[in-house]
């Protein structure tokens, strides 16, 4: 009986087969799936006798009538002994089957149904499922023919289709690959790579080994003594590349490792080979200036995951980034790697690349979607108690085997309370364990052999290990493990189909099955499982049989890139902005109004991101705008946090200041305002939050007596939780607790630090932002001094330092230069502080010892400091002594006025207030040079450490 391959072309019409008996109700009728809006609905008919089924009854036998009529009879079935009767009973009728260990799905496609009668395409089943046609029924036929060719009789062996490397590629490149062969995906891919210089995007699915793909393309490059760039999405993947590339280190390349925590060494990255980064530090060294030297010496960019130019986050950045890449095809190649781009071929013709695709992988994989029995929408606790049922009762299926099973989940209180589960079914008394209880959670979790794995869990890495080493049989974690990590899975199961409130993304789901049957951790064959509910399944089954395809995103974060090319002088007028805009991937797909982009040049120009100038044409970077973009900062947000700040009052106080300051951010921020915390954490955290606050309002611990701010950022009666308090209490104990922070603690208020860190280095770079403002006059005084100290005293938060550290804390920067910060700064930190220095205001011009600056540096640095400025107040008039170039800023209330130093003292009159502002009388005067400054009145409060 011929099987021919699916037709090829989209959609089908429809009339009824066979139905699984089912009631018919009024909930049922009303809850029929609507077509995804992002997928494309077809129209065309089947025209062959199919009936394709599968089944995890052995009691099931189709009708025999429609075995008759059908010209294409196909069945999937589980490998269990009890379903030796069926294999029988189908092999006497010459049906064709094919089985599988762990088959979990029932139902049926076809186009003939119970007396044998030609009907439309309908899918049917399973038992609670609705009947779907047109596109549903497509999809349901698309993805049974996926996992028909997915169950193919894996070769005992395809040594003979390896191709030793030495075969391919010059001999003193052989020592720095990863395997004596090339496997057949790499033995196709390898000789295009090497055939020329022009771009390329690999496609093949995950496992197959892409790896050796972006090295040798990375050596070409080196051979022709050129540099190479390799982007990953993710710092836990520049880790393991990092650990890849060790040996290429041994034999002497110079390999350096770029990612948002770690400081750049111009000279390093210079003299450097190769360099691995994350796309947004690879987006942050373009943007600095200092290295456009050194990029212009990079030959070859390889992209891993080039999918992710259609992630919500980081998708706009790398179009940008490759948009700037691809208009000199002469300087730079692309190799674009990837296993889920459904759309590559648009991909490569917008970068002007070659595709070289393959669909060989090492192991076998199977996808199936198992349904779940219904749950009302509204009850989230019975939802994830019929997830994590079906989650135990696959894993134990699996484990029972001898296989191990990573389990994926949408939250990390899923995670946990998912876990406690398994570790249940496992043997291990949990009855009446607090999922918050991170320690007890732990304990019993490893005990059991189930490990937890996502960012901020404390034992993360001890997991990973464990679950290498198979010394744990199942892992449960989200999504950080889901691409790039090569762990020992026989089965994956992902448990949720929403990460937080969001629909995870389709390429994430096809990355988290990659992870299954990873050859090497010695499994030829793996099973994946996404869990469904009735109402979602046909979705996920239209989504997986379409695959991933990629859509920009660069027009949801156009001004931030419009910047971003006007700064570093790529473009500088309209016209040019046209152009550039038309060479995005967002313009081939079809994007190509143009009213986009002056929309973005007049909000930046708004905003005052760009100048304004004479002619309308020109596109001028503003000292705002120059700032905005070397930090990375949202143009949007950083709008609305200045328009928000320039509200604001004048603070009576320090105490005032900085909760405004945590207010606005943790308001204003996704990030903060979105931040997941567990039940007990939160808790924990309020109750902080409400100490805090009753501090602030009874003046406690205020060493300048400076008595209760007028006003409290929070209205005393309002207890309501709002959206951005736990970031808002993470903020203020790191201000105000500093101790709570020192020496690097696993936990803070029982609380895992690592679950704060995201909220602190977000909130950081912001205060950066605004702290590096105050010799602009864009934000008002007091915020550029607040802001700085604070961004200091969080970065630095190890050191445990109190408000007025973030002067010291600077000098001790610019001393240790930026690579040498992380093991410098916090030596001459404790050395200063043994001493009782407070502040970097020392007479003497000999360096300290571990000072990294040579002396002219360090002289140019002791004439930066603030040191020998003098202010006083004097009625409606300020007496100001300052070195030249300095920016003096006097203020009455919120209203300000900047004056530039030109040297020694001068006397400047106070700005006429607003009647109208509450804070009119809150006078005072601030100077900044570069780097440095001091203020009057409580901001004196910032310019040294208090006892």
């Amino acid at each position: 009986m011929p099987l021919g391959p699916c037709p090829d072309g989209p959609g089908a019409t429809v009339t009824a087969i066979r139905i699984p008996a089912q009631p018919r109700t009024e909930a049922r009728e009303s809850s029929r799936p609507v077509w995804p809006d992002d997928l494309p609905v077809t129209e065309q008919v089947e025209r062959r006798a199919l009936l394709w089924c599968m089944t995890a009854d052995p009691r099931w036998r189709p009708a025999e009538a429609a075995l008759a009529a059908a010209e294409d009879v196909r069945v999937i079935l589980p490998e269990g002994p009890e379903y030796e009767e069926l294999r029988a009973w189908l092999e006497a009728r010459d049906v064709p089957y094919r089985v599988s260990r762990y088959w979990e799905e029932t139902g049926q496609v076809g186009t003939v149904n119970d007396v044998g009668e030609r009907t439309e395409l309908l899918v049917a089943g399973p038992e609670d499922a609705a009947p779907a046609a047109g596109p549903w029924a497509v999809a349901a036929r698309d993805a049974f023919a996926a996992q028909w060719d997915a169950l193919e009789e894996l070769p005992e062996t395809d040594a003979d289709s390896h191709v030793p490397v030495g075969k391919l590629v010059p001999e003193d490149w052989v020592p720095l690959l990863p395997h004596p062969s090339f496997n057949p995906m790499q033995a196709v891919a390898v000789p295009v790579v090497l055939e020329d210089t022009g771009h390329l995007v690999v496609v093949a699915p995950t496992g197959a080994g892409k790896t050796p793909i972006g090295m040798v393309a990375a050596l070409h490059a080196h051979a022709r003594g050129r540099k190479a760039a390799w982007l990953v999405p993710q710092r836990s993947l520049t880790d393991e590349l990092d650990r890849e590339l060790a040996l290429w280190r041994r034999h002497g390349l110079k390999v350096v490792r770029l990612t948002g925590e770690a400081a750049v060494d111009t000279e390093l990255i210079r003299s450097a080979e190769v360099w691995v980064a994350t796309t947004e530090k690879f987006e942050a060294i373009c943007r600095a200036g200092s290295l456009h030297d050194a990029l212009a010496e990079v030959a070859c960019l390889v992209v891993d995951e080039i999918h992710l130019l259609g992630d919500p986050t980081r998708g706009a950045v790398l179009e940008a980034l490759l948009s700037r890449v691809r208009e000199d095809t002469s300087a730079t190649r692309i190799v674009g790697l990837s296993a889920t781009v459904a759309n590559a071929d648009e991909v490569a013709e917008w970068l002007g690349a070659r595709v070289v695709r393959t669909t060989w992988r090492p192991t076998r994989l199977t996808w199936q979607l198992p349904i779940l029995h219904p749950v009302d929408e509204a009850d989230w606790s019975g939802r994830a108690s019929v997830r994590t049922a079906a989650a135990v009762r696959i894993a134990r299926q699996v484990t029972e085997d001898g296989g191990s099973v990573l389990v994926f989940c949408g939250s990390k209180r899923r995670v946990r309370s998912t876990a406690l589960a398994l570790a249940a079914d496992r043997g291990v008394p949990t009855t009446g364990v607090d999922a918050d209880d991170v320690e007890a959670v732990e304990r019993l979790c490893t005990k059991a052999g189930v490990r937890i794995h996502y960012r901020d869990w404390p034992c993360k890495r001890d997991a990973e290990q464990a679950f290498r080493a198979r010394e744990a049989e199942i892992l449960v974690a989200t999504s950080t493990v889901a691409a790039g990590v090569n762990l020992p899975a026989r089965a994956v199961i992902v448990s949720d189909t929403t990460i937080g409130l969001e629909r995870i993304e389709v390429s994430m789901v096809q990355q988290m099955f990659g992870r299954a049957g990873r050859i090497g951790a010695g499994e030829r064959e793996g099973w994946a499982f996404l869990l469904t509910d009735p109402t979602e399944r046909p979705h996920w089954q239209a989504r997986l049989a379409a695959g991933y395809t990629v859509r920009s995103r660069l027009d949801d974060h156009l001004a931030d890139h419009l910047l971003a090319e006007a700064v570093q002088e790529r473009l500088s007028t309209l016209d040019e902005a046209e152009q550039w805009w038309a060479g995005t991937f967002a313009a081939h797909q079809g994007h190509d109004s143009l009213e986009p982009v002056h929309e973005a040049a007049r909000f930046l120009t708004t905003s005052g991101c760009l100048r304004r100038t004479a002619d309308a044409n020109r596109l001028q970077p503003s000292p705002l705008g120059q700032l905005t973009s070397r930090f990375m900062v949202d143009t949007v947000l950083a709008d609305e946090l200045a328009a928000v700040l320039n509200h604001v009052p004048v603070p009576e106080g320090p105490f005032a200041a900085e909760h405004v300051l945590a207010a606005v951010l943790s308001d204003r921020l996704p990030l903060l305002e979105q931040a997941p915390f567990t039940d007990r954490a939160r808790g924990a955290l309020r109750r902080a939050l409400r100490d805090m606050e009753r501090e602030e309002d009874e003046g406690l611990d205020d060493p300048w007596e400076l008595g209760p701010p007028e006003e409290s950022v929070r209205d005393e009666g309002d207890a309501r939780p709002r959206a951005g308090d736990l970031a808002r209490a993470v903020l203020l104990l790191a201000a105000t607790r500093p101790r709570l922070f020192r020496g690097r603690p696993s936990y803070v208020l029982g609380i895992p630090v690592d679950s704060m860190t995201g909220i602190l280095e977000e909130a950081e770079r912001y205060l950066a932002w605004l702290g590096a403002q105050g010799r602009l006059g864009t934000v008002h005084p007091w915020v550029a001094v607040v802001a700085g100290d604070l961004s200091k005293r969080i970065r630095w938060r190890s050191l445990g330092p109190r408000r007025g550290a973030g002067r010291l804390l600077w000098m001790c920067e610019q001393m240790a230069t930026a690579p040498l910060a992380p093991t410098l700064v916090p030596r001459m930190w404790r050395a200063a502080r043994d001493r009782d220095i407070t502040a970097p205001d020392w007479r003497g011009t000999t360096p300290p010892g571990d000072c990294a600056l040579p002396a002219d540096r360090y002289r140019r640095l002791l004439a930066d400091r603030a040191t020998e400025v003098h202010l006083a107040l004097e009625g409606h008039a300020v007496r100001v002594t300052a070195p030249a170039g300095a920016v003096i800023c006097v203020w009455d209330g919120a209203a300000t006025a900047p004056h530039i130093s030109e040297g020694g003292t001068t006397t400047l009159l106070l700005p006429p207030a607003d009647p109208d502002d509450p804070s009119t009388g809150r006078t005072g005067v601030a100077v900044f040079t570069r780097g440095d400054h001091v203020a009057s009145g409580w901001l004196e409060a910032y310019a040294a450490i208090r006892a």
